[in-house]
């Protein structure tokens, strides 16, 4: 039988999916779902606010020094922080409140730099055409933005796939476990089996935004990826 990582062999990785199969799709499904929620509430509070902050500018500076703020906290500092306050306590609640949080950054910033970036001359021209400003915003400013709003999308949720191993430390229950758990019992079948579940999730969704861009965004507007 092939001897695997850490003298592991292909054998003792059967074996153990077999014994925590149900643990371990239990522990997928939940990492899916706090990726879920965290990703579409962060939609809907982020993505208006950088379109607001494009229309009263006077406000971007201070919004963004504090998105800024939060991102450059550690995240398992922030977890620790909302797992201290009463109403929120240990578990799913607080993870999500600081998930959310950490995604402002990417998202306000991109929604706001891909709107103001769009050319000038491009607006006064559709002003020209007879269009409001909300009419320029969903016909010209957005589908111009999307390559810059859609890479703020994809950094987040590939932001949120790593950040949601780490809230186990604070009580939620994802692969994450297995990761940590291996390490403290020294099981390398469970460290493995949790390390390489969460790559390949990664990679999967980075591949499914990928696939999602080029349908979504036309070849001569897409942001250029390494």
């Amino acid at each position: 039988m092939w001897v695997l990582v850490g003298g592991s062999t292909l054998e003792s990785y059967i074996k153990f999916l077999n014994n925590y199969s149900d643990k371990f799709l239990q522990y997928i499904a939940n990492q899916f779902e706090l990726i879920i929620l965290v990703t579409v509430i962060s939609l809907i509070l982020w993505v208006p606010l950088g379109i607001f902050l494009v229309r009263h500018r006077k406000y971007a500076q201070k919004v963004m020094t504090v998105a800024n703020f939060i991102y450059c906290t550690p995240s398992l500092a922030l977890f620790v922080i909302f797992m201290s306050i009463p109403f929120l306590g240990i578990g799913r609640t607080s993870a999500l409140v600081a998930m959310v949080l950490y995604s402002m950054m990417p998202l306000v910033r991109n929604v706001y730099v891909g709107i103001s970036g769009v050319d000038k001359t491009v607006i006064e021209a559709a002003k020209g055409m007879g269009l409001n400003k909300n009419q320029i915003l969903k016909k010209v400013q957005l589908p111009l933005a999307m390559p810059v709003m859609f890479a703020g999308f994809r950094t987040t949720v590939i932001m949120t796939t790593g950040m949601s191993t780490i809230a186990v430390f604070i009580g939620e229950k994802n692969l994450g476990q297995f990761i940590f758990d291996g390490m403290n019992r020294h099981y390398m079948e469970m460290l493995i089996v949790g390390s390489v579940s969460l790559c390949i999730i990664s990679l999967v969704m980075d591949y499914i935004l990928a696939f999602c861009e080029k349908k979504m965004v036309p070849k001569g507007l897409r942001v250029g990826r390494n």
